[in-house]
């Protein structure tokens, strides 16, 4: 029987947690008599053809390193199966460094090529992925998050109460915009653990395309809200993928944004939280409020953060369980945990049958997760609408309380 060589690579943004898979894969792979090649920056060598960026893995290398943030792999976007040369070409190359199976570690877009390289070994490579992403919007077994997503969320928690406290101390309010292109899940999180004013993600539009100028008033109820109970500051997290919630004609600004490899717009560089401070400020002095309104994106500090406990034994657990299954034959799955244990969960039942791309797993907002959260926010509600809310709020600003009913109903209605 011919030598078995594990190949490694990490496509996708980084998220604690990669060098615990990276570690825990390859001395278990060694330690069952396997050679291990890491491949660096996922799919972008393999898609040319390239051979050369590649390294031999020995436990010696990895033994320490899955307490570290980053990826010791680095990482890119490319995607393999962009078109059928780059597909052939990914196939042709792994097959020449004598990898006889794949480990992928990343999210959809990752999990999508991994599918497609399978699809063309045609059984004669085997391939898992392991899912990472700190959006954790990739439906796993038991609801169990992507690895990478508690870490994330307790250093952006940790970054929204200080900004909560400057708020509080320099009588301003925070526009913080995280990632979560689908999903919504990081920036409620966030806003959860740490408290903050108010949070608008992508789910409570439930698919509908929403004006700008809604978006706007939903933050301003809050700030009004806020004024009634004597308080002038605030934090509100914005999940990035409400931007993709915005009506069509509304992300004219945003057009020239560049797209990645899937065709993803890079919604790090789409200016939302500019966008929604402009509309809000404007919509603000019209009542005639003005606040100090301040943006900040964070994103970039979560996705290498050191990881946390849970992240190290989590991501360790699903390297091991990954070689563990490609070792036993198995391929074409996405290695998951159910009920504690490492299981399969095959590349077919995660694509979504309309699209061909993997599935998404969104917000909720129907489980009390999501309305404990809603509880806690600051956001206009029905009873704001009547009185005696509605002259209290009114009050503080332009409007007579027939007019505010009338200018915020849309806000309440949509909530």
């Amino acid at each position: 029987m011919s030598e078995r060589r594990l190949g490694i690579l990490v496509g996708g943004g980084p998220a604690p947690g990669i060098n615990g898979v990276i570690a825990a894969a390859t001395i278990e792979a060694i330690n069952e008599g396997c050679r291990v090649t890491g491949i660096y920056d996922g799919y972008q060598w393999l898609a040319r053809g390239d051979a050369s960026h590649v390294a031999e893995l020995h436990i010696e290398d990895v033994s320490r390193i899955h307490w570290l943030g980053g990826s010791v792999l680095r990482t890119s976007r490319t995607n393999p199966a962009k078109d059928e040369q780059s597909l052939d070409h990914a196939v042709h190359t792994l097959r020449e460094l004598g990898v006889t199976d794949l480990l992928c570690i990343g999210g959809d877009d990752t999990t999508f090529g991994a599918a497609r390289i399978a699809e063309r070994a045609a059984g004669a490579l085997r391939v898992a992925t392991v899912p990472k992403t700190i959006d954790n919007d990739l439906p796993l077994p038991d609801n169990m998050p992507t690895f990478g997503f508690e870490t994330a969320r307790a250093v952006g928690t940790n970054i929204v109460e200080s900004l909560m406290e400057d708020a509080r101390t320099t009588t301003r309010w925070y526009l913080v915009v995280t990632m979560g292109r689908k999903s919504g899940a990081l920036a409620l999180g966030i806003a959860k653990a740490a408290g903050a004013t108010t949070a608008v993600i992508p789910e409570e539009f439930h698919g509908h395309a929403v004006p700008l100028h809604l978006v706007a008033d939903s933050l301003a109820g809050s700030i009004i809200k806020r004024r009634v109970s004597g308080h002038d500051h605030g934090v509100a997290v914005i999940a990035e993928g409400v931007a993709e919630s915005l009506e069509p004609n509304e992300l004219a600004s945003m057009s020239s944004a560049a797209k990645d490899a899937y065709g993803n717009v890079r919604l790090t560089e789409v200016d939302l939280g500019d966008i929604i401070k402009r509309s809000l400020g404007e919509r603000l002095n019209a009542l005639g409020l003005t606040t100090t309104l301040v943006v900040k994106d964070i994103g970039y500090e979560l996705r290498c953060a050191k990881p946390v406990a849970f992240d190290v034994e989590y991501a360790r657990t699903l390297g091991y369980g990954a070689v563990r299954y490609l070792l036993s034959g198995g391929s074409g799955a996405m290695v998951a945990l159910r009920g504690g244990k490492v299981a399969p969960v095959t590349l077919s039942e995660m694509l979504d049958p309309k699209s061909g791309r993997i599935k998404v797993r969104l917000v909720d907002t129907g489980t009390e997760a999501y309305e404990v959260g809603r509880k806690y926010m600051i956001r206009l509600e029905p009873a704001d609408l009547q009185e005696p809310r509605l002259s209290l709020l009114a009050a503080v600003t332009r409007l007579t309380p027939a007019q505010f009913q009338e200018r915020f109903q849309p806000v309440v209605d949509g909530a």
